[in-house]
């Protein structure tokens, strides 16, 4: 007669997420990303109440009174402490309320969304441009090492990174703005309106902030695929058994170059934040550069503490992408993280 063995209860749903590594990867991340974020915010708001001068005074102008300002401070909270406004910003925040704007009283959460779209929409176009075109040159350029077309690509790749986003900027205003007139200088048309006039608005921005990070990242895949093609024991291995080169470079040496690629793409994005703050001024684009950069010079605090936070999420959410993309490439690196 056979025994029954009595096995238990299935495994709950929680214990199964708490099981599973991917999971337990993220977790870790976002709770590292939290004490990161904290302490942007703290700093943000620190330096913002070291500017010299009253925001109130600069919100009413020259003329304005002392009692009218001193009004004024009182009705946004201005004469309180900097810890208690830190403390009432951050349990705000915490719930998804920024605040109101102290230029136009208008929320703060409205103001991000309607700015976030034209940033978001060109980080995205720059990436496309830029990945788009490094790899297939890299991959060129790394299947023959110092051929032509390998020398050419590095002196376009060292040339581009001698020239600043802003100069490239109005260059390429200058040539294909005015000169030929291909596409506009400023303005941005809203997706929705019409697809190929919001391309149109955003292709010379786009290109400004693309063509720089096009060339490090073929720099650095074509110097990568080389070490790996000429140093490595798989790549030895992998020819020994008749394999052809583009397999060999595409299908070993490329996928473990893309860890580098990685790395570099999510640790450009800080870099690519500030690109974008000269360059949305630049072509007058609204996006959330434009929105800080006039914050600032209105004295708009609240405004800005929400941008610096915005461009921080956005920096430390590009890193854990990374990771995450980290553990879909190697899953060792999910069992690793235990």
């Amino acid at each position: 007669m056979t025994a029954v063995v009595d096995e238990g209860p299935p495994a709950s749903l929680a214990a199964r997420l708490v099981a599973s590594p991917s999971l337990r990867l993220i977790g870790k991340r976002l709770l590292t990303a939290v004490p990161i974020l904290l302490g942007v915010s703290v700093l943000s708001f620190w330096v913002l109440n070291l500017i010299p001068g009253n925001a109130a005074q600069q919100l009413l102008g020259a003329e304005a009174t002392p009692e009218q300002v001193r009004a004024l401070e009182l009705r946004l909270g201005l004469d309180e402490p900097a810890v208690s406004r830190y403390l009432s910003w951050l349990g705000g925040a915490l719930t998804g309320d920024l605040g109101a704007s102290l230029v136009s009283d208008q929320p703060v959460t409205e103001l991000l969304w309607s700015h976030l779209a034209v940033s978001g929409e060109l980080v995205l176009l720059a990436f496309l441009i830029s990945l788009g075109l490094a790899i297939p040159v890299a991959l060129l350029a790394a299947y023959k090492p110092n051929s032509l077309f390998d020398r050419i690509s590095m002196i376009v790749s060292i040339s581009g990174l001698s020239v600043a986003n802003y100069v490239l900027a109005l260059l390429l205003v200058l040539v294909f703005a005015v000169q030929l007139a291909m596409f506009p200088a400023i303005g941005f048309v809203p997706l929705g309106e019409s697809v190929g006039d919001n391309l149109r608005s955003l292709a010379l921005p786009a290109s400004a902030i693309a063509f720089p990070l096009f060339c490090f990242y073929t720099r650095f895949l074509r110097g990568d695929l080389v070490d790996q093609l000429q140093g490595e024991d798989y790549i030895v291995t992998a020819r020994a058994k008749g394999i052809g080169p583009w397999q060999v470079l595409l299908r070993h040496a490329f996928r473990n170059s893309t860890f580098g690629l990685i790395t570099v793409v999510g640790l450009n994005l800080g870099t690519l934040i500030g690109a974008t703050v000269i360059t949305e001024q630049i072509f007058a684009l609204p996006g959330l550069g434009q929105l800080m950069l006039q914050a600032i010079n209105s004295r708009d605090f609240v405004v800005v503490q929400a941008c610096v936070v915005v461009f921080a999420v956005v920096a430390v959410g590009a890193n854990l992408l990374a990771d995450l993309l980290y553990a879909v490439l190697d899953p060792r690196i999910r069992y690793g993280s235990r």
